[in-house]
């Protein structure tokens, strides 16, 4: 399952004993405890099919249903607003209908992708899901969003960040998967975040250089010591927090996580495909999602990724995608290798 808190750090707040922490620790252990059943999706508009391409019928626009769950944790909820309804008085109910958006535009408008199928498919989402539930989800189907306990994670409607990473997973299920286990899965979860990144970014017009690279910043309350879950320009520092302990993402390949836990570090390991990406989309310059987006949705998009890949396989696939459309001694190409090269992944000499 695909879910924006590790349950590492569930984990963690599950066994704090501090009294100001005693709703967290106990929704913390509830939502540890509470099963999610993943669902394929499927396409459910008419496309027609030119050569190998997908062609939607109609013009683009997001067709979006957003659920309300009513603290139960029964899905989807009751419906309670859709494309053509006016925004509801919920601000969760708006936040995620106005998330979905963002990350449909984010796809249409850098990648001519309709939708996470890319078939102009339904965007589905449930808020208020469960009682203080401190997580949110893909589960093959829709979005799912808990409200948090309050005292250490608030909604997560309001973070577009962590709307995009989820919508991601949908992505790359559709373009036909990355293993969730090991060096793959945490590709899976990296790929996810460039996702998470370049919506928040494309819906602010932010450049490589102006952006944050956070992924959910805001999801914290004021009591925790950080500022987010993830940060790709500098994964490891996102926080460092007395009862959640230090942001455990390495930067490098020395410093690579072997563990059993979190299906094999997916979510540990994911820093350093993150580093590699924002290298290259700083040492391009403008848009992340102009040039370095597009590599990575081409690469994953291409048909050429074993769903096994490991950060070499996946690097190589950048490599060639950038040299086939840019050019072997591009700007392009020359960026993606020496990001690679720089966190440990390939040998700075490497061509494609």
């Amino acid at each position: 399952m695909h879910a924006i808190i590790p349950p590492y750090l569930l984990a963690r707040l599950a066994t704090a004993e501090a009294p100001h922490l005693a709703v967290a620790a106990e929704a913390a252990r509830a939502t540890l405890a509470t099963p999610r059943v993943y669902h394929p999706t499927r396409a459910n508009l008419d496309v027609t099919v030119e050569g190998d391409a997908l062609v939607l019928e109609g013009s683009p626009a997001p067709d979006r249903a957003i659920s309300d769950a009513q603290h139960r944790e029964t899905l989807p909820g009751v419906r309670v607003r859709g494309e053509d309804d006016p925004a509801s008085d919920d601000v969760a109910v708006n936040q995620a209908f106005d998330g979905l958006g963002d990350t449909f535009d984010l796809l249409w408008d850098s990648f001519g992708r309709a939708a996470i199928d890319g078939a102009g498919g339904t965007l589905e989402a449930t808020v208020h899901y469960g009682q203080k539930y401190d997580n949110a989800f893909w589960n093959g189907e829709r979005m799912v969003f808990g409200d948090g306990d309050g005292e250490v994670f608030t909604g997560f409607t309001g973070s577009v960040s962590v709307i995009g990473h989820e919508l991601g997973h949908g992505v790359i299920e559709h373009a036909g998967g990355l293993e969730y286990q090991g060096q793959s899965g945490a590709l899976n979860e990296s790929v996810a975040d460039v996702f998470g990144a370049l919506t928040e970014q494309h819906l602010v017009r932010q450049s490589a250089v102006e952006a944050s690279w956070l992924i959910g910043a805001g999801i914290f309350t004021d009591a925790v010591q950080g500022t987010a879950l993830r940060s790709m320009k500098a994964p490891g520092t996102a926080y460092d927090d007395d009862v959640l302990g230090r942001d455990p993402q390495p930067a490098h390949m020395r410093d690579y996580v072997e563990t059993t836990e979190d299906n094999g570090g997916v979510h540990i390991n994911s820093g350093i495909p993150n580093k590699a990406f924002h290298l290259v989309a700083t040492a391009l310059g403008g848009y992340a999602w102009e040039r370095a987006g597009r590599i990575w949705y081409l690469a994953l998009t291409g048909g050429r990724l074993s769903r096994t890949a490991d950060f070499a396989a996946f690097a190589a696939e950048t490599v060639a995608v950038a040299a086939r459309e840019y050019g072997e001694d591009s700007e392009e190409a020359d960026a993606v290798r020496t990001a690679w090269s720089a966190v440990g992944v390939v040998n700075g000499d490497e061509r494609s």
